[in-house]
């Protein structure tokens, strides 16, 4: 497939990394020459110095014959205009935007974005993606990482397997004779710094961090075999109060439920532009990483805290700040991969990567086959995907015991109607299931010639 990708900032050059890993034909198109420079040098793909937007320049990368372009710039304005060139000139079936100003994305302009007016197939708002991503993740305080596809049954939780796990060192085959009628499937596991795909005769130890398919009724069932189950928090402290802490403070807002929330922003003009948006939460102007003003928001008090800001080093410590002085759960956005391998020693929780939501959630729309979700994890050491079963899959129709899926793939869940079903070894993938899949990087290509169809999607 060939793919223009319009800027070649983080969330630009993660995808077209993923991409070219996957011998796709890949451009990568910037105004600055040393992001360029970088694609040229460090990846296996086309860099091209110029405007997104314009004409000569998206010819010159090849719109002629690309199947889709990604336009994830960081202004809104140019990706707009890059999918409307590259609809009314070169005729590119697939366009995808990425779109922060929550303006444009309000229902009542949704004719903005029409075939007929600007052509776009789809919008990424980083903002709303990682605000929900962050609002499911404040429901399983006790998650330190979680994914919900599409389908909307199944979540995919991470957790950290400490000594008091009732389920250490218990053969994962095991698990439904000690949990009746259990809806999981223990997938994988990050040890010692090593992803791993598990099967039914291995166990948990205690460090890891385990990958666990589990039926959204269940989340806190599973939670509490691992001794990590906690309340949605009444209290909230949010560190930041641009996009992204405005969009969480909203939302909770909405929830109706007296959730006490309570916002710091060290840039007044925002912090006044929040006092006026936002209803009930209160806004206090200063830096979280003092301590004063952490006291004169309660943090004592609080049960969660959230470090949005756009400063990766103050998500940090101030929620180091936030466990010292309370007990709050604390969860922070890193952009640098390299910082939650220190940071979680420093007592933080959870992170997330806004990169990463960004990346997985536009990736989702760029697989081939039927590849309907796709979550990348641990800096793209393993993907979770959710697939869709064809007749034309040669998993179809045989039990999973039968099929050779390597070291690298677990299968941890089927989705058939509304039903969740358990995987064993005599489970058969009937035609129209979804199946959620871990997978090692090196084993993604595999999962998607599991779930072929006889011509290329595109």
């Amino acid at each position: 497939m060939r793919v223009i990708i319009s800027g070649a900032g983080q969330v630009g050059y993660g995808i077209a990394e993923r991409l070219a890993m996957e011998s796709n034909e890949v451009t990568v198109i910037d105004s600055n020459p040393e992001l360029v420079q970088r694609v040229r040098d460090t990846l296996d793909a086309r860099g091209v110095h110029g405007h997104g937007s314009h004409p000569d320049v998206l010819a010159q990368a090849g719109a002629r014959e690309a199947d889709m372009l990604i336009a994830v710039t960081q202004v809104d304005e140019v990706n707009m205009i890059a999918c409307q060139v590259a609809h009314s000139i070169f005729n590119i079936p697939t366009r995808i935007a990425r779109i922060r100003a929550q303006s444009y994305l309000k229902s009542e302009w949704s004719d903005l974005f029409a075939r007929d007016h600007l052509p776009i197939d789809v919008i990424i708002s980083p903002e709303v993606e990682v605000g929900d991503l962050i609002l499911q993740r404040m429901a399983y305080p006790g998650a330190l990482d979680l994914v919900s596809f599409d389908d909307d049954q199944v979540l995919v939780i991470t957790v950290a397997v400490t000594e008091d796990c009732a389920i250490i060192d218990t053969p994962l085959m095991q698990l439904t004779d000690l949990f009746p009628n259990l809806e999981a499937t223990v997938m994988g596991v990050r040890r010692d710094g090593n992803m791993l795909a598990l099967k039914s005769d291995d166990f948990l130890m205690s460090g890891d961090e385990a990958i666990v398919a589990v039926g959204r009724s269940q989340v806190n069932r599973v939670l509490a075999m691992f001794g990590k189950d906690a309340p949605f928090p009444s209290k909230v402290v949010i560190g930041g109060a641009g996009n992204v802490g405005q969009y969480v403070a909203r939302k909770l807002e909405e929830l109706g439920e007296g959730i006490s929330v309570r916002l710091i922003e060290n840039n007044r003009e925002t912090a006044q532009r929040a006092a006026e948006t936002l209803k009930d939460a209160i806004v206090v102007y200063g830096d979280g990483l003092h301590e004063d003003i952490m006291h004169e928001v309660s943090i004592q008090n609080a049960q969660m805290y959230l470090g949005l800001t756009n400063d990766d080093e103050t998500n940090i410590l101030s929620s180091v700040l936030a466990s010292e002085l309370g007990n709050a759960t604390t969860i922070a956005l890193v952009n640098q991969p390299q910082y939650p391998r220190f940071a979680r020693r420093l007592g933080v929780d959870a992170f997330l990567n806004p990169r990463t939501v960004t990346v997985s959630k536009i990736l989702r729309h760029v697989r081939r086959g039927r590849i309907r979700g796709v979550y990348t994890l641990y800096n793209g050491a393993a993907e979770l995907l959710e697939a869709e079963a064809l007749e034309t899959s040669p998993l179809v129709g045989k039990p999973l015991k039968d099929f050779d899926f390597g070291t690298g793939v677990r299968i941890g869940a089927i989705i058939r109607g509304r039903k969740m079903i358990v995987p064993t070894g005599q489970t058969r993938v009937e035609a129209g299931d979804l199946v959620i899949v871990f997978a090692l990087a090196d084993a993604v290509r595999q999962v998607e010639q599991m779930f072929r169809v006889s011509i290329d999607f595109f």
